[in-house]
């Protein structure tokens, strides 16, 4: 019985994982589709992102200004400005503190312990 409830777990446990990697961030490619991230984050020191260049840098602050072309990030600490080209994001990612990757896999950590912690008490209570 428990090598079958735990076969049983394991298999739900890894058809988990990739769904959670899939929702983790799919890479943007379009600049209509960069565009339409920016404008939903907005402008201003409340819009927070976190853009990933094509390149592979990283750049964290608030977007203080879009453009047709471009639009401008400061970096929240020093307030210098960088200026971006939609065509050179590979990502845009609202930056809010935790990813949804984190939070989602905390999620799961804390169900998956509490239910092997509810097995674990059936188990000790059907042997007494």
């Amino acid at each position: 019985m428990l090598k079958k409830f735990a076969s049983l777990l394991l298999i739900v446990l890894f058809s988990i994982a990739p769904a959670a990697r899939a929702l983790a961030g799919q890479p943007q490619t379009s600049v209509d589709q960069v565009k339409v991230k920016i404008a939903k984050i907005g402008v201003g020191e409340k819009a927070k992102a976190k853009i990933t260049l094509k390149d592979g840098r990283q750049i964290k602050g608030y977007i203080s200004r879009a453009d047709d072309d471009n639009f401008v990030i400061r970096d929240r600490k020093t307030d210098a400005p960088t200026t971006i080209q939609y065509a050179d994001v590979a990502k845009v990612g609202k930056s809010s503190g935790h990813s949804t990757a984190r939070n989602l896999g905390l999620g799961i950590g804390i169900g998956v312990g509490a239910f092997l912690a509810i097995l674990l008490i059936a188990f000790a209570h059907l042997n007494d």
